[in-house]
C-alpha cells in the first residue's frame, strides 16, 4: 500500500505543476482530465498526509519509551499515547485501503434512465409509471433535474415506455445499480378475487456521453420529423416537433417529442444516441462488460428480478444483496437511500475483495 501511495503521490506533483501550465488551459479535453484526475487523488493525498504524521509521532513515542524507565512518569504517558496512535493509525490505514479502490470514472456523470414495461400488461404499466416517479422523486429529493425524452403511456394510465435524463452531481453513482428487471407483486383494482397479480418493468440506466468523446458525423445520421402524440393540446399534435435520429452504422433508433420545439427535440434525442453509442463503444472493447450490460434488462420476464416490490406484505427485496425491507410506500415515494447505500457498500467491499485478491496474487 505504502509503495501505490508514493507512486500517486508522484503522480500528483505532476499533474499539480501540469495544471500550472498556461498550455494545459489551451486544451479543455486534458484541463478537464486534468482537474478532475486531481480532485480524485486529493482525498487521499489529505488522509496521506495525516497517516505519515501520526506515524512520525508513533515512531517519536516509541523512542520515548525505550529511553526512559518503567517508573518514569514520561515513560506511562508514552505507553499511553502509543496505544492511542496505534489505533488512530490503524483507522487511517482502513481509511487509505477504501480510498485506494479504483473509482468508477463515470460517478459524477448525469444519468440517461429508461424504464419500460415488461411482463403482466397494464398492470406492468402501472408498475413502469410507478418506478419512474419513483425515481424523480428520489431526484428532486436530491436537488437534481429531470427532463423526460421521450413518453409512450398506456390506456390504462400507466407508462408503456419512458426515457429521460437525471442531471445533478454524482447522478450515476447512485443510480448505477438500478438497471435490471423490477418485479412487483400486489392485487390489482381489476382483480374481483383478491387474487395476487405477478408483473415486471425494466429499468436501464447509462451514464450520459460527453460531447467530446463522441463524434456525430451528419452523413451518418437520419433524422425524420413528425406530429407529437399524446398529451400536450393542439399545438403538440399538429406541428412536425417530434424528432427521430437513426444512427445508420449502428442502426440505433432515438426518439424524442417532449418539446415545442423541434430543435430542443434533436438536441435531447442527440444526447441521448450518443450516451448510447458510447456504451456500444465500452460493450465492444469489454466483452465481460458486455454481458453483464445484456443481463441488466433481459427479457422483462418476471423471473429475471433485480428486486421485488411486494404489496401485501409491504415489502422491498433486493434480490443481489438479500437485503429486505418493510418501507415500501416510503420507498416508492422516493426515499431510495435505504435501498441504494447498501448497495453502494457491497459494490466498495467487492472492489476492496478484488484488491486484495490482487495484491496476495
Amino acid at each position: 500500500m505504502i509503495e501505490q501511495l508514493q507512486r500517486l503521490e508522484v503522480t500528483y506533483a505532476e499533474l499539480t505543476a501540469r495544471l500550472a501550465s498556461p498550455a494545459l488551459h489551451s486544451d479543455p479535453k486534458l484541463l478537464r482530465d486534468t482537474t478532475r484526475a486531481l480532485a480524485e487523488i486529493e482525498p487521499v493525498m489529505t488522509l496521506y498526509r495525516s497517516f505519515r504524521e501520526v506515524d512520525r509521532e508513533l515512531n517519536e513515542a516509541r523512542q520515548l519509551l525505550d529511553s526512559t524507565s518503567a517508573n518514569d512518569e514520561l515513560h506511562a504517558m508514552a505507553d499511553e499515547e502509543i496505544a492511542a496512535l496505534t489505533a488512530r493509525r490503524a483507522a487511517l490505514e482502513h481509511d487509505l485501503r477504501r480510498a485506494l479502490v479504483p473509482k468508477d470514472p463515470n460517478d459524477e456523470r448525469n444519468v440517461i434512465l429508461e424504464v419500460r414495461a415488461g411482463t403482466g400488461g397494464d398492470e406492468a404499466s402501472l408498475f413502469a409509471g410507478e418506478l419512474f416517479r419513483m425515481y424523480a422523486r428520489y431526484a428532486e429529493r436530491r436537488g437534481w433535474r429531470v427532463e423526460i425524452l421521450d413518453l409512450s403511456e398506456s390506456e390504462a394510465g400507466g407508462i408503456k415506455e419512458v426515457s429521460a435524463i437525471v442531471e445533478g452531481r454524482g447522478a450515476w453513482s447512485r443510480l448505477k445499480h438500478e438497471g435490471g428487471t423490477h418485479r412487483v407483486q400486489r392485487v390489482p383494482a381489476t382483480e374481483a378475487s383478491g387474487r395476487i397479480h405477478t408483473s415486471a418493468a425494466t429499468v436501464a440506466v447509462l451514464p450520459e456521453a460527453e460531447d467530446i468523446e463522441v463524434e456525430l458525423r451528419e452523413k451518418d445520421l437520419r433524422i425524420d420529423r413528425y406530429c407529437a402524440s399524446g398529451p400536450g393540446g393542439q399545438g403538440v399534435n399538429t406541428t412536425y416537433s417530434a424528432v427521430r435520429v437513426t444512427h445508420l452504422p449502428s442502426g440505433i433508433v432515438v426518439t424524442c417529442q417532449d418539446e415545442r420545439s423541434q430543435i430542443k427535440n434533436r438536441d435531447k434525442a442527440l444526447r441521448v444516441l450518443k450516451s448510447r453509442l458510447l456504451d456500444l463503444e465500452r460493450e465492444r472493447a469489454d466483452a465481460e462488460q458486455a454481458s453483464a450490460r445484456r443481463r441488466m434488462v433481459g427479457s422483462g420476464d418476471r423471473s429475471e428480478k433485480i428486486r421485488t416490490y411486494n404489496f401485501p406484505q409491504n415489502r422491498v427485496t433486493d434480490h443481489r444483496i438479500g437485503l429486505t425491507l418493510h418501507q415500501l410506500p416510503q420507498i416508492l415515494d422516493g426515499d431510495l437511500e435505504p435501498l441504494l447505500a447498501p448497495l453502494a457498500e457491497h459494490d466498495q467491499a467487492e472492489r476492496l475483495g478484488e484488491q486484495a485478491r490482487r495484491a496476495a496474487g
